[in-house]
């Protein structure tokens, strides 16, 4: 007797589909209605194949109010209830579990990460600096606006100072790399799990920026800028460490003794460090610009899902470490009841790394923006708008809210327009 298998790989790739029929048929001159149960198999889809369709438009993250606290990135119930668990752990006198970078280890598999955040912010640097030379860049002397274009744009947003004598035009002056590449700096620790950063000793330890910062904890070896690297972790009980290991003395003075380590790492004066580029060479250059905009930024995104980094509710400050520092140098909303100090809490990608957003301009040598037509233009990072201009491909996660496929109408026909 010959068997025939059936191969299950086939079968699994179709579905079987069951429909109920009611059939009548005609026998001897009677009519006799049944009901029928028909089966169908039809291709399965692949259901690990999903369709990421980006929407059309999209709008930018709205202002949050300077006079409210940030809203937590984390809910608030669920560290309400990680904080009631290591209490109870803590009454119990049971030691709190901790995973590296938790317990003072390092993660060997973001070693590389950490490298390559570091290099792509090298280049980055090196590279908005050099088609600063070429692509003209305007900020606003009043307020944090910056505008990529021959001539700033005349929207009235500006909320600077004196801002009603100018009908809140902004006050253009020309641009810097600081403008564009905001400065997000952070004080660098030899040991995060080691003593505090106090309001008397703020002057003792260098600013550096928090990218930086960052990969230097997550491995990257400076020798300008050491950092203690654990061999047995921490132990905590609560919020108590009770073993932080052996002593270990730290390098004194904190501060830095050459300062010419920081260069490469530092947006002060690149300007000036790097010269124009050639007109055959900025669509190269501006490419790699925007290549290692979106590494820093992913690198970024992967090492703060390990490594924690902390950030003021209250103003722009930020901190990398466990904890944050206790210098007294916040002035934002009440900071009169909290005695200048911080509000820590975790920080966001934007955080760290601001994109720094700006109106995006079809055509940059036509006529400037005008507030009639506000609701048409899109926005874009600095970064992504001046390396557009200067020839580089535009990342597809840019594309919504930039809004490409909206056609500017004239100033005259925007009442008409529906």
């Amino acid at each position: 007797m010959e068997h025939k298998w059936l191969n299950l790989s086939v079968l699994r790739s179709y579905t079987l589909g069951l429909k109920l029929e009611n059939v009548q048929h005609k026998i001897f001159g009677r009519r006799i209605k049944r009901t029928c149960l028909c089966a169908s198999q039809r291709p399965r889809q692949d259901s690990s194949v999903k369709k990421k369709a980006l929407p059309q438009n999209v709008d930018l993250p709205p202002v949050l109010p300077k006079k409210k606290k940030k809203p937590y990135p984390v809910p608030l119930k669920k560290i309400l209830r990680e904080s009631r668990m290591n209490k109870k752990l803590a009454q119990m006198g049971i030691e709190k579990p901790l995973e590296p970078p938790k317990n003072g280890l390092l993660v060997p598999g973001l070693i590389p990460v950490a490298y390559d955040v570091l290099n792509a912010w090298k280049v980055l640097i090196k590279g908005v600096s050099q088609l600063l030379h070429v692509i003209p860049v305007y900020a606003c002397s009043k307020c944090p606006e910056v505008h990529v274009a021959e001539t700033g744009h005349k929207i009235q947003d500006c909320l600077g100072s004196a801002n009603s004598k100018r009908r809140s035009f902004h006050s253009w002056v020309r641009g810097s790399l600081n403008d564009v590449l905001l400065p997000v700096e952070s004080y660098h620790l030899y040991d995060p799990f080691g003593r505090r950063v106090m309001h008397e000793t703020r002057f003792d330890y260098d600013r550096i920026p928090a990218v930086v910062e960052l990969c230097i904890q997550a491995g990257v070896e400076i020798p300008e800028y050491p950092s203690r690297r654990r061999t047995k972790p921490i132990r905590m009980i609560g919020k108590k460490v009770f073993d932080r290991g052996e002593y270990v003395e730290e390098p004194r003075p904190w501060r830095s003794a050459d300062l010419s380590a920081l260069v490469a790492f530092d947006t002060h004066g690149a300007c000036e460090r790097f010269p124009p580029p050639l007109s055959s060479e900025v669509p190269r250059i501006a490419q790699e610009t925007i290549d290692a905009y979106q590494t820093v930024r992913s690198g970024v995104k992967r090492l703060m899902k390990k490594y924690t980094v902390k950030a003021c509710g209250y103003c722009s400050e930020v901190h990398v470490g466990p904890w944050g520092h206790n210098a007294k140098l916040c002035g934002e909303f009440k900071h009169q009841w909290r005695d200048g100090k911080h509000g820590w809490q975790d920080a966001i990608l934007d955080e760290v790394f601001p994109p720094n957003y700006v109106w995006h301009v079809q055509d940059p040598k036509g006529p400037p923006l005008t507030s009639a037509l506000k609701s048409y233009y899109g926005k874009a990072p600095a970064i992504v708008e001046i390396c557009m201009q200067a020839g580089a491909q535009i990342p597809v996660i840019y594309k919504p809210m930039m809004r490409l496929d909206i056609i500017i109408p004239e100033s005259d026909e925007a009442r008409f327009v529906a």
